[in-house]
């Protein structure tokens, strides 16, 4: 098994902090936070993408914002609006929502329009789109139609879940997702991931990134057990299942 070190997790990390009640004090110690440790990103709520730009500006923390967030049912005209506002403010990524509805009634070429218009307004601006299933919804071969629409659409990656449905990210599915595009675009796990083990896990079944609100309990972990030399590569899970 491979050694890790801690600043191999925390690029794999979207310190995330989109909770309703948080401050601008509390957004601004986020930010703190994912500097500290050289985090992938801080992924806020659109009205805080200002305050991510002005403080991490210069460094290699990407600002994130989520989009139609977090049920995915906005007007796309309302959505693209967003973004782009986003854009304009600083954003570098976007995790926008799927139209859940519209899979499910198998509405397939207007969820592929939607994102496609989210994904060439971000390249436009050389920023990147992540697409939300909000997997907890869906069956197996809506969550694979829904990755392949999503690849075909021009999406950089593919995420679980927003963390506000009724079951956060699984193994299982991140397995799934990764096995239901190409290369070209990569995997995010999201809700529920609390621990170090669970991102260690996510890493294993090919995601790359891990949306996660307990970052410093998470690179303590690392810390500590890299101080140990036991931050390691962990095997593919074959078995686990249920979520996180």
């Amino acid at each position: 098994m491979n050694n890790l070190t801690p600043h191999d997790i925390a690029k794999m990390l979207d310190h995330s902090t989109l909770q309703p009640f948080l401050t601008e004090d509390d957004i601004r110690k986020g930010c703190e936070l994912a500097l500290k440790y050289d985090c992938a990103s801080v992924c806020a709520r659109p009205c805080d993408v200002p305050i991510l730009a002005e403080m991490l500006r210069g460094s290699d923390v990407k600002v994130c914002t989520v989009i139609g967030f977090p049920h995915g049912a906005h007007e796309t005209t309302i959505k693209l609006a967003e973004a782009q506002l986003a854009l304009e403010e600083g954003c570098e990524e976007l995790d926008m929502v799927i139209n859940i509805g519209w899979l499910l009634h198998g509405d397939d070429d207007a969820v592929q329009q939607e994102i496609q218009l989210l994904a060439d307004m971000a390249h436009t601006h050389h920023a990147i789109l992540k697409v939300i299933l909000e997997t907890c919804y869906l069956n197996e071969e809506q969550k694979v139609r829904a990755c392949k629409l999503s690849e075909a659409a021009g999406a950089d990656f593919v995420k679980t879940s927003t963390g506000y449905g009724s079951k956060g990210c699984t193994i299982d599915d991140l397995r799934l997702m990764r096995a239901s595009v190409s290369d070209h675009v990569q995997v995010k796990g999201s809700g529920g991931i609390r621990d170090l083990d669970t991102v260690l896990s996510a890493r294993a079944v090919g995601a790359t990134r891990c949306g996660v609100s307990a970052t410093a309990k998470i690179m303590a972990e690392a810390e500590e057990r890299y101080a140990k030399g036991e931050l390691r590569e962990i095997e593919e899970l074959k078995e686990m299942k249920g979520g996180y």
